[in-house]
């Protein structure tokens, strides 16, 4: 294997973050909740990750700012345009997997 630089794995991250971001933001019509459900995390865990990582750094945002970054438009026009309601299965799958910190 190759061997990066700190700053080259930075780098690197930080381009595959970007990715993920913009690969979910043209998949609107994957649901959070499938996320959790599949993965564990969604579009809003991202969102306070990326918030968390700021107000580590000294930078303040809020929930909304965060997740705009995230869904790349305010949450609210997001979900308007792409949330549907989750069927009853759906939710009890996510409350049984529901991580402590949701």
């Amino acid at each position: 294997m190759a061997e990066l630089s700190n700053e080259q794995k930075r780098d690197f991250e930080a381009a595959a973050f970007r990715r993920l971001v913009e690969h979910l933001r043209e998949r609107g019509d994957v649901q959070n909740i499938d996320l959790m459900n599949l993965a564990g995390f969604c579009r809003n865990c991202l969102s306070n990750w990326y918030r968390e990582a700021a107000e580590a750094d000294g930078v303040t945002l809020s929930k909304d700012e965060s997740r705009e970054i995230i869904y790349g438009m305010p949450y609210a026009e997001w979900q308007a345009l792409n949330q549907t309601e989750a069927s009853e299965g759906k939710k009890a799958e996510f409350e049984a997997k529901r991580p402590r910190d949701h």
